[in-house]
């Protein structure tokens, strides 16, 4: 787990580069300045994501279920997060209706959330 947490956050950080640059050169030209925005949004939250599991993929030694849980949460609520607003962003773009993405956003946001808090109770409980 340790080794996905840490590639996961790789991955994610280099994806947010390149989205981020794709945004403000190639994107600026077609979407609005709103969906723009949200684009935007979904890169910074993915950079925050990356620096969280690798952060954590060097902090935790993953030896009990709640621990593989703060990094799972974190994954998965990146990419329900910040892809639905990617699909979200691009969706007049792309001639697409993608509006069913629209209550994962809320749901991926949730994910990551439970997953700060159970590294919160992490440093609690172990008084790092």
């Amino acid at each position: 787990m340790k080794t996905i947490t840490l590639v996961f956050g790789a991955a994610y950080g280099m994806l947010s580069v390149i989205l981020g640059a794709f945004g403000a050169h190639a994107l600026k030209k077609i979407l609005s300045v709103e969906r723009l925005e949200s684009f935007e949004t979904g890169v910074r939250y993915q950079m925050y994501a990356a620096f969280f599991l690798l952060i954590a993929g060097y902090i935790l030694k993953f030896d009990t279920s709640s621990q593989k849980w703060i990094s799972i949460l974190m994954i998965a609520g990146t990419m329900l997060f910040s892809f639905s607003i990617y699909g979200l962003s691009l969706q007049d773009y792309l001639g697409a209706n993608l509006k069913f993405l629209g209550p994962i956003t809320p749901l991926g946001g949730l994910f990551m959330i439970l997953a700060w808090l159970m590294l919160i109770f992490y440093f609690i409980k172990n008084r790092i």
